[in-house]
């Protein structure tokens, strides 16, 4: 391997007849919407909660609550370098990006890229790498420079022309909140991202972006039930639009509904002191199936087939650039 990395990008429409290429991740977030039987009933549903979202937060000049739509593309991104063998290219990462459409004058309006946030190599450092680390320690144990190669290659993607040349903004993760961690709601209050919520510590999520450069914030937008979690590069509250905040939230926040229904569909808002938890049962679920459990499984699939394909080939290639030990890269 080279230094110097070539990052491939392509994109593909999210819509009702969208299915994934085949380097996506099976767990990811949209991609678990478009399998099975209802798998477009799956994606109409979905693009239709996060609509009616963003246009229920963009109430201004909007009468009838049905201004704007969201167009949304899948970003995928290819590492491409110099090696011996077949695996000279793999699928470091997909995020979303959206585009504002307003119905009423035509315009169209960039939103913030990132939002969701899917990576095979995450899934072996959280599926195969911690815990190995974990069983050989005789406890949870956190290995060192834990995430370091990741954030790494992050962060030489966002530098890289290939990013610059296509966004003009950093990027803008948003997930669920820890269900390991208590929340306090502060006097804090922005337009569109709401009630800033605080944390006394980081969870292993949040080191974990860190690693990647991204500071986090925590906001419960008006109508939600419970904060998201925003990871950020910049200024989350003055870089960005109000019409692109909306876009992130209107979206992040359906997939979360979906997949953590017990947190983000829930029948009451989150209290000034809050403890997220999927053992909730004062919820109500949204018109799309999933299987959380089959997510899990697949979490570990997916981190063995990085390890095969990225880890073990390129490992000592991998530690020398990034300036750690062979050994905590394999």
């Amino acid at each position: 391997m080279s230094n110097d990395f070539t990052f491939r990008i392509s994109t593909t429409r999210f819509d009702e007849d969208y299915s994934p290429s085949e380097s996506s991740r099976a767990t990811t977030n949209f991609a678990n919407l478009a399998r099975g039987a209802d798998r477009q009933e799956n994606l109409r549903n979905a693009l239709t909660m996060i609509d009616r979202r963003f246009n229920d937060l963009a109430r201004w000049d909007n009468p009838e609550g049905d201004r704007y739509t969201l167009e949304i593309d899948i970003v995928s991104v290819d590492l491409e370098f110099a090696a011996s063998g077949d695996d000279q290219r793999f699928p470091l990462l997909e995020v979303l990006d959206l585009v504002i459409v307003d119905r009423q004058t035509g315009a169209r309006h960039h939103g913030i890229v990132g939002n969701n946030f899917s990576s095979y190599l995450r899934d072996f450092d959280f599926s195969v790498l911690l815990p190995a680390a974990s069983a050989a320690a005789g406890g949870f144990t956190v290995p060192e420079d834990f995430g370091v190669l990741h954030g790494k290659l992050f962060e030489a993607f966002l530098d890289s022309p290939e990013y610059r040349e296509r966004f003009t903004v950093s990027p803008v993760i948003c997930i669920s909140v820890s269900t390991s961690k208590t929340y306090r709601r502060t006097d804090n209050r922005h337009p569109v991202l709401g009630v800033e919520y605080v944390q006394d510590e980081y969870s292993l999520t949040d080191e974990y972006f860190g690693k990647m450069g991204l500071r986090v914030r925590y906001f419960l937008p008006e109508g939600s039930s419970a904060p998201l979690a925003f990871y950020f590069r910049g200024d989350l509250l003055n870089d960005y639009t109000n019409l692109q905040l909306i876009g992130t939230i209107s979206t992040m926040e359906t997939f979360q509904k979906i997949y953590r229904p017990e947190i983000y569909n829930a029948n009451s808002a989150a209290a000034g002191v809050f403890r997220p938890t999927l053992d909730s049962s004062d919820f109500s679920r949204t018109r799309v199936d999933y299987d959380r459990d089959e997510r899990s499984r697949l979490a570990l699939t997916q981190g063995k087939w990085a390890e095969e394909h990225f880890v073990t080939p390129h490992g000592d290639a991998l530690a020398r650039w990034a300036g750690l030990s062979p050994a905590l890269v394999h």
